[in-house]
């Protein structure tokens, strides 16, 4: 069985990442969404609030689970006996960092890194603006996956 994670903060949790996660799904036979603690981001909705969220995402889709994590990615890879890390790209700047990252894992681990590139359709959202529009009262609901609601 080809298992993935698929690490993040997700906060919140994007159409772009939900078109990652369905593309993944011709990839991989499961793909464990990982919401991840990250000590330098202030998140907007609790770790709860968003295992709410992207489960709601994929109730149709049993091939997905989604876990919350706290320890290193490799070692939560390690945990769901995944050998693969599969991370979605929008931009150069976003390789830049994925590359590092993912070099990283796999001499530490042996764990690959599988980069699939957003949908240019997506590829202006981000969940730092999703959250700056929502402190603004804004409407993000085009930036959200189908039958999700914030």
């Amino acid at each position: 069985m080809k298992r993935a994670i698929f690490p993040g903060s997700f906060d919140p949790f994007t159409i772009g990442h939900y078109s990652i996660v369905r593309r993944g799904l011709s990839i991989f036979d499961e793909i464990v969404i990982g919401i991840g603690h990250n000590q330098s981001k202030k998140t907007l909705f609790s770790a709860e609030k968003r295992l709410e969220i992207i489960r709601s995402a994929f109730a149709d889709e049993p091939r997905v689970k989604v876990l919350i994590y706290s320890s290193l990615t490799i070692d939560f890879a390690h945990e769901v006996e995944a050998d693969f890390i599969l991370r979605g790209l929008r931009t150069v700047a976003d390789f830049e960092y994925e590359r590092t990252i993912g070099d990283t894992n796999r001499i530490l681990s042996g764990v690959e890194t599988v980069i699939l590139f957003t949908e240019a359709a997506y590829a202006h959202i981000s969940s730092t603006v999703a959250r700056e529009l929502i402190s603004y009262g804004k409407d993000i609901s085009g930036f959200l996956p189908p039958n999700v609601r914030i």
